[in-house]
């Protein structure tokens, strides 16, 4: 068991390390090739050279970045098959499926007419280099479609049956799984996100040439179209956590009562706008959850459930069961899944024996307890507890950072509209140092998404104890620190090509 947990542990480690190196790129390549799309439309429009001036610099910055993150995605993708060959095999067929239609067509789409964007200025019509840039951009944002459709699944798997005789889930409904509510609201909020986080980078990198006293008509109109843009998206991602809020309480409510620290459920449950949780709290004792907190009442049950006086489950709830709302303790769902475990292997021993009598009461007891057959891996009840703390306090800081975005988004739009912008010094520093906070931010959304779904790689179903392959776990440690060593390479010379380009400004070639 030890040796199991050590394995585990480092290969969540890994695929943890490659995901959070994947999103430092990937958020800047979904937002910044519509704001670059747009700024060329007006260029295509206007005829002003300018804007034509103002396309390229922002573009070649896109495709640094474009270039360096598409190696982690890569690697990301092979892990599945070394790290998590069992999870590949009982769920490949369905997560597969997505994963492989985003190679096959959001990606050649965009790396086809990448090309054509970067060096067809002058072999194509202008009208014609447009419609590769947007389609650039449109590439990109389905590339992110297809994958977080399959995220999503895995946070709320539907559309699909297990086989009993090959041990495998298999797809059963496509169109259920890309119409997937948590997967469709997972896709809009996580690229809505990214859409802030490069609207804030335009913003505060136009902000430091304003500072400079530098290219200043470049950086006013890079600064309104980003302002607007991000405007736009971060009161979008604001309304869509309405939604989000709604998903998670519906199908993971472990996460969402990790995500507010909430311990003993209640009906009209406040979402808490500031806190400190209690180190010495443990499940079941009656301890204050909370050092301190301030609590927005009311809010959690109507985001949760859009109902006012709605009960809303904690973790001492969800682990010790609630009856007369329907929650059935977690130590009887692993005594199900363990029966349910136990009835397989009877069903294809006696199989096997072509003992079909047995085997189809086997087979029927199966039935019966399939639904809890991945708590049967579980060893105890708290073991379906996500670290609380980190979802918390995650959770906490991101949502704190976007209404800071919104408020950010206002102020440089109203001040670039009125032409005052470079009078207001506090606000472009405020720019500069908000651009490494929306990074922060993004990463923290994947933190609370995947900390807080533990110890599932698919929820209620899959436990990453079952999930991971049978490897050395000295391998998945020697992969990790060469990862963390070429990764950590990639982003310093990402960083340090990219403030080239930007201390040469938009005049340089």
């Amino acid at each position: 068991m030890e040796h199991t947990d050590l394995l585990v542990n480092w290969s969540r480690a890994q695929f943890a390390l490659t995901a959070l190196y994947h999103w430092l790129f990937v958020p800047l390549t979904l937002g910044l090739s519509f704001i670059i799309a747009i700024m060329e439309t007006i260029y295509v429009k206007t005829g002003d050279e300018k804007w034509k001036e103002i396309t390229k610099f922002w573009m070649k910055l896109f495709g640094i970045n474009f270039a360096i993150g598409l190696a982690t995605g890569i690697i990301m993708e092979f892990e599945f098959g070394t790290n998590w060959s069992n999870y590949s095999w009982i769920v490949g067929d369905i997560f597969g499926a997505p994963l492989a239609i985003e190679g096959i067509m959001a990606f050649f789409l965009e790396s086809t007419f990448f090309a054509v964007m970067f060096f067809g200025w002058n072999k194509v019509s202008k009208k014609a280099h447009l419609l590769s840039t947007w389609l650039v951009a449109i590439g990109s944002n389905l590339s992110a479609l297809w994958i977080l459709v399959a995220n999503g699944w895995m946070q709320h798997p539907v559309g699909m049956h297990f086989n009993p005789d090959t041990a495998r889930n298999e797809m059963e409904n496509f169109w259920a799984v890309l119409l997937n509510p948590n997967a469709v609201s997972k896709f809009l909020h996580t690229v809505s996100s990214g859409y802030i986080l490069s609207a804030i980078f335009v913003v505060g990198i136009s902000a430091w040439y304003l500072l400079k006293k530098r290219d200043i008509d470049f950086a006013k109109k890079s600064m309104l179209v980003a302002s607007s843009f991000g405007l736009v998206a971060s009161i979008y991602t604001v309304v869509l956590g309405d939604e989000s809020a709604h998903q998670v309480t519906l199908h993971q409510p472990m996460k969402l009562a990790a995500m507010e620290g909430l311990y003993d459920g209640e009906k009209r449950a406040g979402i808490i706008a500031v806190g400190m949780l209690n180190p010495e709290k443990e499940i079941g004792d009656k301890k204050d959850p909370f050092i301190f907190k301030i609590e927005i009442p009311d809010t959690l049950s109507i985001l949760g459930y859009h109902r006012l006086n709605s009960f809303v489950p904690g973790i001492d709830d969800l682990i010790q069961g609630k009856k007369e709302y329907g929650i059935m303790p977690i130590a009887e769902k692993i005594k199900r899944g363990k029966v349910a475990i136990a009835a397989l292997h009877d069903y294809k021993m006696y199989k096997k024996e072509k003992d079909m009598m047995n085997a189809s009461k086997a087979l029927e007891i199966f039935k019966k307890n399939q639904p809890y057959m991945g708590y049967g891996y579980l060893e105890k009840d708290t073991d379906a507890v996500p670290n609380v703390p980190i979802t918390f306090y995650s959770f906490h800081t991101m949502v704190t950072l976007g209404f800071w975005f919104v408020l950010l988004m206002i102020l440089v739009y109203y001040y670039t509209i009125k032409n005052k912008i470079e009078d207001k010094k506090c606000l472009l520093r405020l720019s500069i140092i908000s651009i490494p906070l929306a990074y922060i931010a993004a990463e923290l959304g994947w933190v609370v998404a995947e900390v807080g779904r533990q110890p599932w790689t698919i929820q209620d179903l899959l436990p990453v104890n079952v999930a991971v392959s049978n490897i050395s776990s000295t391998n998945v440690m020697i992969t990790f620190w060469l990862f963390a060593i070429v990764f950590t390479g990639l982003l310093i010379a990402e960083v340090g090509i990219m403030l080239k380009a930007i201390k040469i400004g938009p005049k340089g070639e």
